[in-house]
């Protein structure tokens, strides 16, 4: 192991070489390295033509965190989980200046272990009959992962090749194939003189283990970034990388290139563990404390947000995952109405504790424990979520979901699907959370019912999404409940007179009209239910709900 600086650090890194980034939104990223080598690129040219792999999206929507690769020709080739936060990378790819690809976070992590122990890949179900699946000839929909054009012609031409349909033992399966990693940016707490590594000061633990092993037995390096230097480390399970595994450390030369997260310098109850039952309820109190809890108007995006948390009370899940933006108060806005016995999980790998939004998203306060991210998706993907709630985009007639990408070229937004293809592919039950109209909206709750006082522009039930981040259908015939909750109405799939599965309407708030707020509102036909029934009253009252 070799200590040296950031701007040695980038002079390492060499043009056409494949570099994996660690970390997770706002926390755990390599600041100071990945800003030197911009600097160094946008100085010298150097280096070129890399291929940037990361599982979970790392940045700030402005220039922080992979952003720093977002330079045209210093990237040839993005291969990323979640895109939102990267927008600098989005851009890149929008205006065509290199191949992009989004592939399912968990597959990403997944692949790191399969490299570092000489597999051959990685072969699952999750991202079948989704645009991540490469069978063009059945689906135009299915892009192999490839956002846009030069993407397509890279897999068109035989130059790309992150995913194959394949069919083995009489099923279909999707097979990532493993690839070389010539340098890994990974970010630890501390350094040994050794070059062991611990993550004590780090809200989670990445997959910097399977990230560092797939490197080094690649051929290829590892650079890490610390805050300090120390002869010997006191807690010997703080340690999450080896020495043998580094190559080099850099010490932050600047504090803000360490912070916690984007958002918070340090914050101590991300790594204070869960400290028995009166902790715990100490902690649901404060968070639900947090919520609006007066006669204040309801907005839809609480109504939404207590429909949702009727279903932890409906199917009384032990396992819960909420994503990002809306769902994440579901849980704080559970327990404020009263219940308990469900355990919330991040991709990143906190279980339990309450999670965190924002740049500081992937973190829990007080968890029960953390566990590293290719573990977490082990678990998520053999079915250990019993209810997943995330967010809602765009929505077609077929139950059909799209969070990862809106409109073609210039004007694309590329959000990426991040875990969602992992979550929603093996999770035991589904709630898609979102309000029914977008641009505008304003309702009004007053005496157990709901007004609309000005419409949405955005219709978000549309005939066809633009992106298949989500295929109803499949998932249905997969046997999984699928509902779809907004602040007016309620859908969920279910069988046709054909016994096909498609989206159809089961429930209606009071104070509404069937067919000018809910039909007339939706740009696609859906199905109404013989048995429509009235949301439950409480939604639309102010004050704390209780269930």
């Amino acid at each position: 192991m070799k200590v040296i600086t950031t701007r040695q650090a980038a002079e390492l890194v060499q043009s056409g070489w494949t570099v994996a980034s660690a970390g997770f939104v706002g926390a755990g990223h390599a600041e100071g390295v990945t800003e030197a080598l911009e600097s160094r690129f946008l100085q010298h040219g150097l280096p070129r033509d890399l291929t940037l792999v990361y599982s979970a999206g790392q940045g700030d929507r402005g220039a922080r965190g992979v952003n720093h690769f977002g330079n045209a020709g210093m990237t040839r080739a993005i291969v990323g989980g979640h895109w939102r936060s990267a927008t600098r990378l989005a851009t890149l790819a929008m205006n065509e200046d290199c191949e992009g690809f989004n592939l399912p976070q968990g597959v990403l992590t997944h692949l790191y272990r399969a490299i570092a122990g000489g597999k051959p890949g990685v072969m699952t179900k999750i991202g079948l009959h989704t645009f991540v699946d490469p069978r063009t000839a059945q689906d135009a929909r299915y892009h192999g992962g490839a956002i846009n054009q030069r993407a397509r012609d890279a897999i068109a031409a035989g130059r790309a090749n992150w995913v194959e349909a394949v069919d083995f033992r009489g099923d279909e399966y999707l097979f990532y194939p493993s690839f070389p990693i010539d340098c890994a940016l990974i970010r630890c707490t501390a350094s040994d003189t050794r070059g062991n590594l611990s993550t004590h000061r780090e809200a989670f633990h990445h997959e910097l283990l399977a990230m560092a092993q797939a490197a080094h037995n690649s051929g290829g390096i590892v650079i890490a970034q610390v805050e300090s230097i120390v002869d010997y480390h006191e807690n010997l399970q703080a340690i999450h990388v080896p020495g043998i595994l580094v190559d080099y450390v850099v010490v932050s030369e600047e504090p803000a290139h360490h912070q916690m997260t984007f958002a918070e310098t340090y914050n101590a109850a991300y790594v204070t563990p869960w400290r028995g039952e009166a902790a715990a309820a100490a902690e649901a109190a404060r968070e639900a404390e947090a919520l609006p809890a007066t006669a204040a108007p309801l907005d839809a995006r609480t109504i939404v947000q207590r429909r949702a948390a009727m279903e932890i009370a409906r199917r009384q899940p032990r396992v819960v995952n909420l994503g990002v933006g809306m769902p994440a108060a579901v849980g704080a806005l559970a327990h404020q109405a009263g219940l308990g016995g469900f355990t919330l999980t991040v991709e990143a790998g906190p279980i339990g504790g309450t999670p965190a939004d924002g740049l500081s998203f992937g973190a829990s306060a007080y968890p029960e424990a953390v566990v590293d991210q290719p573990a977490q998706f082990d678990f998520y993907e053999g079915g250990g979520i019993d209810l997943a709630i995330l967010g809602l985009a765009e929505l077609d007639g077929h139950g059909n979901v799209n969070v990862s990408k809106f409109g073609e070229g210039e004007g694309a937004l590329i959000a990426g699907v991040g875990g969602f293809i992992n979550i929603t592919q093996s999770a035991r039950a589904l709630v898609f959370m979102g309000t029914l109209t977008a641009g505008g909206l304003e309702i009004r709750a007053e005496d157990d019912q709901l007004r609309i006082v000005r419409e949405g522009r955005v219709k978000k039930i549309v005939p066809e999404v633009s992106h298949l981040s989500f295929n109803g259908p499949y998932v249905a015939s997969l046997g999984v409940p699928v509902l779809y909750v907004t602040e007016r109405a309620v859908f969920e799939m279910r069988a046709d007179a054909h016994g096909e599965a498609r989206l159809t309407l089961v429930e209606i708030a009071p104070g509404m009209d069937l067919q000018r707020d809910v039909l007339d509102q939706c740009a696609t036909p859906v199905a109404v239910a013989d048995d429509l029934r009235q949301m439950d009253p409480r939604l639309f009252r102010p004050g704390v709900m209780t269930l």
